[in-house]
């Protein structure tokens, strides 16, 4: 038996007046992927639990069958573990992000706004030269950062503040920032080294090029996401199978590697609508040739449209994932079964909302298709957020799916 779970992150959305009042969901031409829902069970689950931030770390966490409220200790530690950094019990992590803003010279760096969360989606190259100047300023016996890709990295304190509130950077997208500063137990401190970064980062010469160039520069960092070393069942002992993770993603990889999952990188795999959609899929391919049994292929590039408000962005990444993801691997799983007789699920759906109209997650619950090749459904005609509501099928929460998703009929 084969199993493929395609996250798109933030597919699901609001009905949007410019898509003659239908989600991208309801406007991509997605043909492919209706077909097989016509054969699935198609249906809403929660995958948030109440009270829980709307984030990719529990999301993702929940749809791979691990329950947050007992497993999630945060998003930074699970970037921290796909970086390699080996945490001890007493450190905690904080994603740190490589953000632009807008602020006058000589102005406080509280009058800032925030220009853009991900410094115009930066350069690996070029970030992490500017982490090596942070760390050399900011890093001491307690504190050291670590760099990361593009714009996201990582600070790891030891017995660092967790009661401490913060704001996502993508949430405050051309908003000031001064209603959004850290809050909490050391967080004077926090605010200290982001103001500092600012004047260590302003003339940098990576900073100086991408100013001529016309590009958004790396101005500051931006501390959140903390959290403590998280330990995940794994996978290959609970189910006695082979898993793969594939993704442009640190959060993911760290995921991955908790419970237990290969981790593959393809090539020119962004996160973004320009990221190498065909390469994940070959990579699918591939780790199923090789014996993996379940594979997870994960597309930030539906989320990362749904923050910058990019609504053909948005479609046109859901068509990319139907044509050029999931059919090659649909078709190889199904020639598979054809001449071997091996069976397969595949399973298709958001790890939640990232809706156009407030351009951040939301809680919602979202849409759901599971495919089995061995008990065809009679699913609907299309795959998206009105006809798995209107199918009546609820999961109050994602680990119970991926049991359903697992079990063999």
């Amino acid at each position: 038996m084969k199993y493929l779970i395609i996250l798109g992150d933030g597919m699901a959305d609001r009905k949007i007046p410019s898509l003659g009042n239908k989600t991208p969901l309801m406007a991509a031409n997605k043909k492919n992927i209706d077909k097989l829902a016509s054969k699935s069970k198609a249906g809403m689950v929660q995958t948030i639990p109440e009270g829980m931030e709307p984030g990719s770390g529990p999301a993702n966490m929940s749809v791979m069958g691990y329950a947050p409220s007992e497993f999630y200790t945060g998003r930074s530690p699970l970037e921290a573990v796909s970086l390699g950094i080996n945490m001890t019990t007493t450190d905690t992590a904080y994603r740190t992000n490589l953000v632009s803003l807008d602020l006058e010279e000589g102005a406080p760096y509280e009058s800032a706004t925030m220009k853009d969360y991900s410094s115009g989606e930066i350069s690996t190259a070029e970030s992490t030269e500017l982490m090596k100047a942070i760390e050399e300023a900011l890093g001491d016996d307690i504190k050291h950062f670590f760099p990361g890709r593009s714009y996201r990295h990582c600070l790891i304190w030891e017995n660092g503040p967790l009661d401490i509130t913060f704001t996502p950077p993508h949430d405050i997208t051309g908003k000031p920032v001064a209603n959004h500063l850290p809050k909490g137990d050391r967080a004077d401190i926090i605010l200290d080294m982001m103001k500092k970064s600012y004047e260590i980062l302003k003339n940098h010469p990576i900073n100086v090029e991408r100013r001529k160039k016309g590009l958004n520069t790396a101005d500051s960092i931006w501390l959140w996401g903390q959290g403590t070393k998280p330990a995940t069942p794994d996978f290959t002992e609970e189910y006695g199978l082979k898993g793969a993770m594939i993704s442009a993603v640190d959060l993911l990889f760290g995921l991955a590697r908790c419970s237990g999952l290969e981790v593959i990188e393809v090539d020119g795999a962004t996160g973004t609508k320009e990221t190498n959609f065909k390469g994940k899929a070959d990579a699918a391919i591939d780790a199923f040739k090789r014996g993996v049994d379940y594979v997870y292929v994960h597309l930030e590039a539906t989320d990362e449209c749904g923050h910058q408000g990019d609504t053909e962005g948005k479609v046109f990444s859901i068509e990319r994932i139907d044509d050029t993801v999931y059919l090659p691997i649909y078709e190889y799983l199904e020639n598979n079964r054809k001449t071997t007789g091996e069976d397969y699920h595949i399973m298709i759906l958001p790890d939640h909302p990232t809706p156009i109209e407030i351009r951040t997650h939301a809680p919602d619950a979202v849409p759901f298709m599971l495919y089995k090749s061995e008990n065809e459904k009679n699913g609907p005609a299309t795959y998206d957020e009105d006809t798995c509501a209107a199918s009546g099928v609820f999961f109050d929460n994602a680990p119970a799916l991926f049991k359903d998703f697992m079990k063999n009929e």
